[in-house]
């Protein structure tokens, strides 16, 4: 296989904004990546470097039962300390 028989859908080069941090809630430590940028209406791209886990978060996702627990694999009381955190960034 070559790289001429790929498909390509996009292939863009985009500017961040990129934050690392870290923090420790009551029940666990997070070290996250949070990337903005144009590509996701207004979302972010939080990356979780402890689990190798991430989403795309906007304010909305934050409001869904849930949706921080699917997607980092925490509980509900780790997702709520993440949620508090997160919407402190929007």
């Amino acid at each position: 296989m070559m790289l001429d028989d790929f498909m390509h859908l996009y292939d863009d080069t985009v500017q961040t904004n990129t934050r690392f941090v870290g923090f420790m809630g009551e029940t666990v430590r997070f070290d996250l990546v949070i990337m903005r940028t144009d590509r996701f209406y207004g979302k972010m791209v939080v990356m979780d470097i402890q689990s190798s886990k991430f989403a795309i978060i906007g304010k909305d996702d934050l409001e869904e039962e849930g949706y921080l627990e699917f997607a980092f694999g925490i509980n509900a009381e780790s997702a709520e300390e993440l949620k508090f955190f997160l919407e402190q960034t929007f």
